[in-house]
């Protein structure tokens, strides 16, 4: 694989769902599958063989408490970026394993462009989001932090991108009167009346990376 690929390590007890996610990644020109783990024994033993530049890591594995696992990888040279993809989403165990050094915890509900967004800002060491089966966007730990749905986050990130309501309609399959929809209930969350206003605002608060040209 080329030096400048950013490889990965899928780890996930479901082996379809690891497949899944493999064959996800491999559309990405610059993505490289260095190893998949099913249990938190095998995907540190994996890492550190293959030393990868991030980790997609499940909470609910065999033989794996998230926050040692975690631990453990963070002793590895080069240090991997930690990205939880789970189901789980109790806002206790998204605190205990951002405060233990996880670069971004999504749901497994999120869509492949957030999912490839989050991998690239984590790979460049940006601040990334945090998005959660219920809906929650931003670091819980935060104050003042604005809760915008995965959606609202999807629709404000293509925003970002200079995308009109017609463009970003297409691109989420999704009707053009829903986007202003959206942009109505953004615009009200965050205080703001116009499309770059919401922007400015979401990245102060740490709602969006300021890195958006991969969506």
């Amino acid at each position: 694989m080329p030096d400048d690929d950013i490889r990965i390590v899928v780890a996930d007890d479901h082996m379809l769902l690891r497949e899944a996610l493999c064959d996800v990644l491999l559309v990405e020109d610059d993505f490289a599958i260095s190893g998949i783990a099913g249990d938190g024994e095998e995907v540190l033993a994996v890492s550190a063989r293959t030393k990868p530049d991030v980790v997609l890591l499940d909470v609910e594995m065999p033989k794996h408490n998230p926050l040692r696992t975690v631990a453990r990888l963070r002793e590895l040279v080069p240090q991997p970026k930690i990205i939880i993809l789970t189901m789980h989403d109790g806002a206790d165990t998204i605190r205990r394993l951002l405060d233990a050094g996880v670069s971004a915890y999504l749901s497994k509900n999120v869509s492949r462009q957030h999912l490839v967004a989050t991998i690239r800002s984590a790979h460049a060491g940006q601040s990334v989001v945090i998005a959660t089966s219920s809906g929650l966007v931003g670091d819980p730990r935060a104050t003042g932090s604005v809760p915008l749905s995965s959606r609202e986050l999807e629709v404000l990130t293509l925003v970002a991108t200079a995308l009109s309501n017609r463009q970003i309609a297409s691109r989420l399959s999704i009707t053009e009167g829903t986007v202003k929809r959206h942009l109505r209930n953004i615009f009200e969350k965050l205080g703001v009346t116009s499309r770059m206003a919401a922007v400015r605002k979401a990245e102060e608060q740490a709602l969006l990376t300021s890195d958006t040209r991969y969506l």
